[in-house]
């Protein structure tokens, strides 16, 4: 094996796990969303410039039927960073075509959506929702450059 092919084996390696860990991150977030994520958090109420009770009074079933929207939310989320890890350890090593589209669309429609209406709504999760936002991006980079040295 030459230097350049050992190069390009350690980058396509590197990407690979950048976005199986952002796979992972999806499919964890899918479950907190579905399994744990309240209702309402402080930073929802506060968005709406109102308190929890006021939003239950104002509609009874609210918090009912967030349940609900959270639940299919964090399916979404899961089957995302499903799909996220099978391109990362089987259509990233072996660049097939429309691989790179394919990760950007799924980031900018997944994590920098997320991020992004984090910041609109000032959250307090909005730094932290920047982190998979930054790894997702170097991946992006990581496998440009390394189709770039792979010609």
């Amino acid at each position: 094996m030459s230097a350049g092919d050992a190069a390009h084996q350690r980058r396509t390696t590197l990407v690979a796990c950048i976005f199986g860990m952002s796979g992972m991150w999806l499919i964890a977030l899918g479950l907190y969303f579905g399994l744990l994520r309240p209702s309402l958090l402080a930073e929802d109420v506060r968005f709406m410039g109102a308190s929890e009770a006021q939003v239950t009074a104002a509609i009874p079933g609210v918090a009912a039927w967030l349940r609900h929207v959270f639940v299919v939310m964090g399916g979404f989320m899961i089957a995302s960073g499903v799909l996220t890890m099978f391109l990362a350890f089987g259509a990233v090593a072996e660049r097939r075509r429309g691989t790179g589209i394919a990760l950007l669309v799924a980031g900018l429609a997944s994590v920098a959506t997320m991020s992004w209406t984090n910041f609109a709504i000032d959250s307090a999760f909005k730094w932290v929702l920047l982190g998979p936002v930054l790894l997702w991006f170097s991946g992006l980079v990581l496998y440009a450059v390394d189709g770039r040295h792979n010609r």
